[in-house]
């Protein structure tokens, strides 16, 4: 069982992952225009103790590998919430956000250096509007909810990255934003929303941190989302304070859940049923991620 607050040795899991994540990263397949539109992504990015989860960080480097290697990565992450749209700095190297408290010391002394982002930033300029202006933020660097997936998703860190802000939280505002960001996909930019499927942090309790218990809340909307999702359902997904069971507690606040919008926004074929890629539980909330088939 992972000890998630307290392991024998701070991300030393990653440490045993990394080598052979490495070696398989080296062999990845680039993605070329015939390969067609990238999907786009949900995932559940589990903070810093996802770094004391081999199955989980196994399950997310598995998922990166069977995709061909993006040109660039367009991320929106729940810890980015800010008004009006932006993205991050482009720069290569910019400093990590480390937008979290209570660890050990080790976390805050990872890192996850880029490459320069500037061309995808002006990819991400050129498909927004004068009524939907995209900003530029001069120093601000990705935050846990970015780079701690990406850092066991993509190991060699030699994908641009850029972090797009979360301007709104009303669902079709989202959704909007992504239908213009899809046509990115066609240039080999990976679009990832970056959340948690149910987030109840304030209803934490000594068992589920243990892992000897799964409350109804949070499995209870996990089924909710999933059948909504098979069926295509974004009005009753956008509905979700008020209709999906297992609520205030699966997510009392909406950020962790709403980035879901923007990856279902950049679907072309909402009636396409996602694929899931990865499912179960961490610390009672789900960790549920998939990704758009077309």
């Amino acid at each position: 069982m992972v000890n998630y607050f307290n392991p024998d040795v701070p991300a030393g899991a990653f440490d045993a992952f990394l080598p052979d994540a490495l070696e398989k990263s080296r062999t990845q397949r680039n993605w070329h225009e015939e390969d067609g539109a990238l999907p786009a992504l949900y995932l559940s990015h589990g903070a810093p103790p996802l770094l004391d989860d081999s199955e989980w960080m196994g399950e997310l480097h598995d998922w990166a590998m069977n995709l061909p290697k993006p040109r660039h990565i367009l991320i929106v992450s729940a810890h980015w919430e800010q008004a009006p749209l932006m993205i991050s700095s482009p720069d290569a190297n910019t400093p990590l956000v480390y937008d979290f408290g209570g660890f050990h010391p080790r976390y805050y002394e990872l890192i996850y250096p880029t490459p320069d982002a500037n061309e995808l930033a002006g990819l991400v300029a050129s498909v927004m509007t004068d009524t939907e202006p995209l900003y530029q933020h001069p120093a601000r660097g990705l935050d846990h909810g970015a780079w701690v997936p990406l850092k066991v998703m993509y190991p060699l860190g030699d994908v641009p990255v850029l972090q797009l802000s979360i301007p709104t939280h009303e669902p079709d505002k989202l959704m909007k934003i992504g239908a213009r960001l899809a046509r990115l996909r066609e240039h080999g930019v990976l679009i990832i929303g970056s959340g948690f499927m149910t987030h109840g942090l304030p209803f934490m309790t000594p068992s589920m941190i243990s892992g000897r218990e799964i409350p109804s809340w949070s499995s209870e909307f996990d089924d909710w989302a999933v059948n909504a999702l098979r069926r295509g359902d974004v009005d009753e997904l956008a509905t979700f304070k008020t209709s999906a069971p297992g609520m205030p507690y699966a997510h009392p606040t909406d950020e962790h859940f709403i980035p879901l919008f923007v990856t279902l926004g950049a679907s072309t074929h909402l009636a396409v049923a996602p694929t899931m890629t990865i499912d179960g539980y961490m610390m009672g909330f789900s960790k549920r991620s998939f990704q758009t088939t077309s």
